[in-house]
């Protein structure tokens, strides 16, 4: 069941509008079984332009019901149904509004019919209402009246109702209170997330990475955030479209690829803290830093060759390590490295790794 609806406000600043007039039609799929139509004093200024727009104005709206007055009679049109309207997100708003003001929380799936006639007849010139009721031919009277823009609805949900020939697009279209399609997606990113050590990396719809995270469990690192209500972060689940990940193997390695990344990424959601520069060098200029891999038999190597660090590399080989030559082809550059010099410093004088290799630059390792 459906309750096809249009409302017209007095405009005005966000979340300070009221309603002047609504109409909804209760539509079972074939024919509208019920409706309720009404002007409604807003108690509020009716902004110039919308005066102009709509011809609703305070004076006819003197001796209307009052949004409370009708409050019980919309909630059970709409009881059981799905709220279309032509941007359903602003309607929907609107009501929520004028019911949050009266203290009940007014909640109902919503369907739009903009973004489903976008999908259904793409290659209308124009997705507004008017202009689109006149590509395919609907007849429209009382533009922007809220009863013609709602009747006009009904006849473009009818349209668009038979042109969804496997009635799945209008399904996978719903909004559900309950934000069930986002909970199902988060759960589908979640089950594709190891539950090994490592990096965890947000990105937007665009493809850009808006935040890095880490972890000794990935997967749990990304749940911990999704269950988060910091203003911080609702506003990375709001845009997270999918998370990629990279296994480090050990602590040492996720704080340096973290920190590394941070400079190099500059996610919008991270805070980038300034490191003071460590002023002494390593105790000895050459060293071969080895912790444990990513699997049993992995090796993590980092090498500092004159108290530089050149780099890392994952190695399967003791030959890979022993042969500097070698080493060497198999390693990651480094661009920061004097952060990645702190970075390592700091991790040594407070943990241990598997081993640490000193040589002298005149005899290979």
């Amino acid at each position: 069941m459906y309750a096809i609806l249009d409302i017209e406000t007095t405009g005005g600043k966000f979340n300070e509008e009221g309603i002047t007039e609504i109409a909804i039609h209760k539509f079972d799929g074939h024919q509208v079984v019920d409706q309720f139509i009404s002007l409604i004093n807003p108690e509020r200024e009716i902004q110039e332009f919308v005066v102009k727009l709509t011809g609703i104005n305070s004076k006819m709206l003197r001796n209307a019901p009052k949004f409370y007055e009708v409050a019980k009679r919309i909630i059970e049109i709409t009881e059981g149904c799905i709220i279309i309207a032509h941007n359903a997100s602003f309607d929907y708003r609107i009501l929520r509004t004028e019911f949050n003001r009266l203290g009940f929380d007014f909640q109902r799936n919503t369907l739009c019919t903009v973004a489903l006639s976008k999908k259904l007849i793409p290659e209308a010139p124009s997705h507004s209402l008017g202009k689109l009721c006149k590509f395919i031919g609907i007849p429209m009277v009382d533009r922007h009246r809220a009863n013609g823009d709602a009747l006009a609805t009904v006849q473009l949900f009818k349209l668009l109702l038979e042109k969804d020939i496997n009635k799945t697009i209008i399904q996978q279209s719903i909004k559900y209170a309950d934000n069930r399609h986002q909970k199902q997606r988060y759960i589908k990113i979640l089950e594709q997330l190891p539950e090994k050590e490592g990096l965890f990396y947000i990105h937007s719809e665009q493809g850009v990475i808006i935040y890095i995270g880490r972890g000794k469990n990935i997967k749990q690192e990304v749940n911990k955030l999704f269950l988060k209500d910091s203003p911080k972060a609702l506003k990375i689940i709001k845009r997270v479209n999918h998370i990629t990940h990279e296994e480090t193997g050990n602590l040492l390695f996720t704080r340096l690829k973290y920190h590394l990344e941070l400079v190099k990424l500059r996610p919008k959601f991270n805070i980038i803290r300034k490191r003071k520069k460590i002023e002494k060098n390593f105790n000895h200029d050459n060293l071969l830093i080895i912790d444990k891999g990513r699997t049993p038999e992995e090796h993590a190597v980092i090498l500092i060759e004159n108290n530089v660090v050149l780099g890392y590399a994952y190695t399967n080989l003791a030959f890979q390590e022993n042969q500097l030559t070698v080493l060497k082809s198999m390693l990651t550059a480094i661009e920061s490295a004097d952060l990645a010099k702190t970075i390592i410093k700091n991790y040594l004088l407070k943990n241990k790794v598997v081993k640490i290799v000193r040589w002298d630059l005149k005899e290979e390792l």
